[in-house]
């Protein structure tokens, strides 16, 4: 549906005759509240059952995020009628780039929030997601924004147009297509590079027994069995999910020297998420994960950087008077301030935290530093069964081959799993399961030509955007002075 799903609004968009920006302001809000409406609608609930607001706040709350996400494709409505004016329904073909250049402005404004990119829907059709190699998921939006670009220009176009541009962009498609069924069949990633044997532990444990004392021994000593398990079975690295420790790794003596004992026992390498605290003026909260050696040393920690809104901190606090048992609720973290690559005994590895994995820059940046395997850890249990851990997993997935690299995802209540470096799922858990998932993996250092160049087409296309509008701008003037 993705490949169409614009298309209704271009239509509207190059029919509509009028001067002003307001129609097409609206058009564009109509399409994106259908279209974040119908992906982050699990919102509400979980501001109602984790956040302790009542469900009318938490459905007000839920509509002004899908409000706020709307405005997007409402000013890239604003920004193609602008060109469809001056340059007619031929401006419909400037769709693309500035689709891009606004999903590209919403990576970034009010500290981002880059989910559910149009280009994310194309990650389990594995020719076409191979795009995202030479031009990221950005180019994967641009190219889907062209088949609906296309299919308007045949319905609102005049003469050859109607025929030459869908025929183009389908001649496009389908060369992108076959090179990435060519790319995936010659498959030289999944031979390169040294191998090793990886568990996901999956713990399973629900939100509102993760903090519970009288639970913490147990689900500790879950954990230590799940590992067992899993080095008996092969695996030299073991990851566990997002603050998976129920208590704080460097404060808890007894919590500490269970960890290194496992480690050095079992002679695995342990990545593991879990709370830091630093003493200072004020204090801070980290968000962090941790890589304990078989030597029993931590060989890296990672702060996370991109801390999740509403879940790790609460922006205009004062503001949000309304809202006052949320932000009694929510933690109050401090961002971490530099991306970390962890060294595994001749090679090394990185870890984005929770939603993190969804910012291509900064899995590209762990990448630049050197790292070769990528690894995600989260929580999704505030998810429930809604589609988020679906999404969320899906996102993760493009990462491996934008990067070309091998991904494992260790999820508290799933989905956790392994990518291999062309999107493809090697093996996966089922949510709400206790299980360990196994699998093997490879080390790599090859670099796809979107992790040498990073997100240059999403900045062509905005910079396309910008002076594309100057230009319509320019000429509309023009006219008015005739």
């Amino acid at each position: 549906m993705a490949w169409i799903a614009v298309a209704p609004l271009l239509v509207a968009l190059a029919r509509d005759h009028g001067t002003g920006s307001r129609r097409p302001f609206l058009f564009g809000l109509l399409t994106g509240a259908g279209y974040f409406g119908g992906t982050v609608y699990w919102t509400p609930a979980v501001l109602q059952t984790f956040g302790g607001l009542h469900w009318a706040l938490a459905v007000a709350a839920g509509s002004l995020l899908v409000g706020y996400l709307a405005l997007f494709p409402a000013l890239f409505a604003v920004c193609l009628a602008t060109m469809i004016r001056v340059f007619g329904a031929r401006g419909l073909l400037l769709g693309p780039a500035a689709w891009v250049a606004t999903e590209w402005l919403r990576r970034y404004v009010l500290g981002g929030f880059p989910w559910v990119l149009l280009g994310s829907s194309q990650a389990r059709l594995t020719p076409i997601a191979q795009t995202a190699s030479l031009v990221g998921v950005y180019g994967l939006s641009a190219l889907v924004v062209l088949a609906s670009a296309a299919a308007a220009l045949a319905v609102a176009g005049r003469g050859r147009e109607r025929v030459v541009a869908p025929v183009c962009a389908l001649a496009l498609i389908a060369a992108l297509a076959g090179w990435g069924t060519l790319r995936v069949q010659e498959g030289s990633l999944l031979r390169a590079g040294a191998s090793v044997r990886v568990a996901l532990v999956q713990g399973n444990v629900r939100q509102d027994e993760k903090w519970s004392q009288g639970l913490a021994r147990q689900i500790f000593e879950n954990y230590l069995a799940l590992t067992r398990q899993a080095a008996d079975q092969g695996a030299a690295l073991v990851v566990w999910p997002e603050s998976a420790t129920p208590f704080l790794f460097e404060h808890d003596a007894v919590g500490r020297a269970g960890i290194v004992d496992l480690v050095q026992r079992r002679r695995i390498h342990l990545l593991f998420g879990s709370d830091q605290f630093e003493a200072g003026a004020p204090p801070r909260s980290f968000n962090s994960a941790f890589l304990v050696t078989p030597a029993g040393d931590v060989a890296g920690v990672y702060k996370k950087m991109h801390l999740v809104p509403f879940g790790e901190y609460v922006p205009l606090k004062r503001l949000l008077f309304f809202a006052a048992p949320l932000v009694e609720a929510v933690s109050d973290f401090s961002p971490g301030d530099r991306p970390v690559v962890m060294s595994i005994g001749e090679h090394a590895l990185s870890t984005a935290i929770c939603y993190e994995v969804v910012y291509p820059d900064l899995v590209a940046d762990f990448v630049a530093g050197g790292s070769q395997l990528l690894t995600t850890i989260t929580n999704d249990a505030w998810y429930g069964a809604s589609s988020a851990p679906y999404q969320h997993f899906e996102q993760a997935a493009l990462r491996a081959v934008e990067q070309g690299r091998y991904l494992i995802r260790a999820a508290n209540t799933g989905i956790s799993g392994i990518v291999d470096p062309y999107g493809r799922v090697v093996t996966a858990s089922a949510i709400f399961e206790r299980t360990v998932v196994m699998g093997d993996v490879r080390f790599l250092t090859g670099r796809t030509f979107y992790g040498q160049t990073g997100d240059v087409f999403a900045a062509a296309c905005a910079l396309l955007t910008i002076l594309t509008l100057i230009a319509a701008w320019r000429a509309r003037g023009a006219a008015a002075s005739r």
